[in-house]
């Protein structure tokens, strides 16, 4: 698996999260971010053309796979912003505690191993009065779809680098200590809906 999982997953995955219902997720979501920015999967850049550079002093991106930030170079260049990438694991993350404004998850939760420990890390490096902006698809609240959900979970993963579509976002921010200031959920047009379940908002420290 892996040449598959250098070499595919990450144009798959850019393609996947590059089509409209979800870049108007996007749009929703990101414009948020402010001052010191820390994007948990940057991935292939998605995120950078979003961003509100007016309130934006730098973008720190943490993902695993350098071949997907090369698919970033060019929003990378275009971006009116000062970005640092960081290769590694948002479970483990090189920064000082308490040292970034906001941060930035879309569509990655899904794929994190072990999402308790990337939210610990979220939870870590967050000043206090910082904001985490999030957009995730994730199990649904109908049964029937969630059940099909369960059953393709297994395949999907293995098909999409690790992606789980049965997570429970708002489960898993409050398990991690955030509260949840804002949130909203809808099935995307136009996507199936086993993957399609979207829920964003914006969560702080709960103290």
């Amino acid at each position: 698996m892996g040449m598959y999982n250098d070499y595919v997953v990450p144009r798959l995955v850019t393609c996947a999260c590059g089509t409209k219902p979800v870049l108007r997720q996007r749009q929703k979501v990101v414009p948020k971010a402010f001052g010191t920015v820390l994007e948990f999967g940057i991935g292939a850049g998605q995120n950078l053309p979003h961003y509100n550079a007016n309130q934006v002093d730098k973008v720190i991106g943490v993902d695993p796979c350098s071949k997907s930030w090369e698919l970033a170079s060019d929003r990378a260049r275009d971006a009116q912003l000062d970005i640092d990438f960081i290769q590694g694991s948002v479970e483990s993350i090189p920064l000082e505690d308490a040292s970034v404004d906001s941060i930035l998850i879309t569509f990655t939760l899904c794929t994190v191993p072990d999402p308790d420990a990337a939210l610990a890390e979220a939870r870590r490096t967050l000043k206090p009065g910082g904001k985490l902006f999030f957009c995730e698809h994730g199990i649904a609240p109908d049964e029937n779809v969630a059940k099909w959900q369960r059953r393709v979970n297994p395949i999907w993963k293995r098909i999409f680098g690790g992606c789980h579509i049965t997570r429970d976002t708002k489960a898993l921010l409050s398990g991690a200590g955030f509260g949840i200031d804002a949130v909203e959920q809808m099935y995307l047009p136009g996507t199936p809906a086993i993957a399609g379940f979207n829920t964003w908002g914006e969560a702080t420290i709960r103290r």
